[in-house]
């Protein structure tokens, strides 16, 4: 098979996933179809790995979809952890249908947009068409709207409503700062070419700057709005809250991540085209107003999902912080902590949906015992929580010793303040984790089905292998991306 085959196939198995959900996902049989389709996905993205090793860069359709270094990894961890919170949901969203919060209208819809979901993740990352790039960040947005409404209780309409309305505003702004950076290509391109980014990263050094440093203002604010940093993240502890906890699965672990993508990929041609620093220095400054503020809010959080909602803020913004920051070390500490946190983020909502399902709450003061109510649940949150704060040898600790290293070279007065919102990051999670895992045991609720605890600890398995080895294959796909992203 071609690169471009493999490529087409990558974006087909999701879109017909979710035309045949659509029709299918009301039966019981539907859990076990969405599992299918997301392995199926999984295996044609590790293809496109391969054959992206072998041969390099690729284009299909013309010049409309690309792989290259940097978004075949993502390509690849986003199908992965796709399937792996289909695993996870199948038992979850049946426990959920047998108590009567799931009719089989919703969970049609829940099969047909997770698979629509994933389906606009891999058209941003693989389309080569930074107007197209909008258009599944805008699909993206759509499908996790209806899904985080899925309850239809007073407070997931809430933040469904929420969650539109802040990120279609954050959109809007990435749609003008495209047509600013369509305006600054067209000059140089001519209509054809303006937004193909092979094409806008061939000619960045011939763009005006003046358009150029306006264009990615927008798209910073924009596509900055979907990565959760400060002051445009709003929606997302709401959104994490009050949808299925699949759901806040794939839109920590995912969704984020292919946002930041996004704005990385403005950053390169922001870079080359002002030739000043300034896309770096906004990058440096948003990310650490997004740590330092979401640190913080961790203490206020009474709510478990909303508690790790705000973890991930905090790790989005030291991503931002150490892309901003630029140079190899830091960029490849920043793709490495992009890989640990999506892997360990989901694996604690997986621990976290269940938990939730036996206590009967979300509320952190309502899950108690969990080692005694099910031991494997609660190793699994503990170790999770362990994980996701850095303590070593997980590889969230090498990526986050990575970049505090460099700031002490590269930005000296910013390492203290870092240092000082990973310890009370520390202290306000290890407290609530210790008190759900170690606590008086609460009355458990018995689950109708046996919980799906086998993502967990191949996530944390794999985030452990990171903190002590990364395999020279991902090792050097991280340094051909952070070349790139470092310009």
């Amino acid at each position: 098979m071609s690169d471009a085959t493999v490529l087409m196939l990558v974006l087909g198995l999701p879109l017909v996933a979710s035309a045949s959900l659509a029709l299918a996902g009301a039966h019981r049989a539907a859990s076990g179809l969405n599992v299918g389709f997301s392995l199926l996905t999984f295996a044609a993205t590790l293809l496109l790995a391969r054959q992206t090793v072998a041969h390099g860069p690729a284009f299909a359709s013309g010049h409309l979809f690309f792989v290259d270094p940097l978004n075949v990894f993502l390509v690849a961890l986003t199908a992965f952890v796709g399937w792996t919170t289909s695993v996870f949901s199948k038992p979850y969203m049946l426990t959920e249908r047998d108590r009567g919060r799931m009719s089989a209208k919703r969970m049609r819809l829940f099969h047909c947009m997770y698979q629509l979901f994933i389906f606009a993740m891999l058209l941003a990352l693989l389309t080569n068409n930074m107007g197209i790039l909008w258009v599944a960040m805008e699909a993206a947005t759509l499908a996790t709207v209806l899904l985080v409404s899925l309850y239809r209780t007073a407070a997931s309409l809430e933040a469904a409503w929420k969650y539109f309305i802040l990120c279609g505003v954050g959109i809007a702004q990435a749609l003008f700062g495209t047509i600013l950076l369509y305006l600054a290509a067209s000059r140089v391109l001519g209509g054809g070419d303006a937004l193909l980014w092979s094409s806008l990263n061939a000619a960045k050094a011939s763009l005006d700057p003046t358009i150029v440093s306006l264009a990615f203002v927008f798209l910073l604010v924009g596509y900055g709005t979907k990565v959760g940093l400060v002051p445009m993240h709003n929606w997302l502890p709401d959104a994490h809250a009050e949808g299925p906890t699949p759901i806040s699965a794939v839109l920590s672990g995912l969704l984020l991540n292919v946002a930041l993508y996004a704005v990385l990929r403005c950053k390169v041609l922001a870079d080359g085209a002002l030739q000043n620093g300034l896309p770096g220095r906004l990058l440096v400054g948003f990310g650490v107003v997004s740590v330092l503020v979401a640190t913080f809010s961790l203490f206020r959080q009474k709510d478990v999902k909303r508690l790790f909602s705000y973890s991930s803020i905090e790790h989005m913004g030291l991503m931002t912080f150490a892309f901003g920051l630029g140079g190899p070390v830091a960029t490849f500490a920043g793709l490495l902590h992009m890989t640990v946190h999506s892997l360990v983020k989901s694996a604690i909502f997986f621990t976290v949906g269940h938990a939730s399902q036996k206590a009967g709450t979300q509320a952190i003061e309502g899950i108690r015992g969990l080692l005694r109510v099910s031991p494997v649940v609660g190793w699994g949150m503990m170790l999770g929580a362990l994980a996701i704060l850095g303590i070593p040898p997980f590889g969230v600790f090498a990526s986050e010793f990575l970049i505090l290293t460099t700031t002490m070279h590269a930005l000296p007065w910013v390492a203290p303040l870092l240092l000082i919102a990973l310890a009370v990051a520390f202290a306000a999670i290890f407290v609530r984790v210790q008190g759900m895992v170690f606590g008086d045991t609460t009355t458990a609720r018995t689950l109708e089905h046996r919980p799906a605890l086998l993502p967990v600890f191949i996530h944390l398995a794999i985030g452990l292998m990171l903190g002590l080895y990364v395999p020279p294959w991902l090792a050097a796909w991280y340094r051909e991306a952070g070349a790139m992203i470092a310009g």
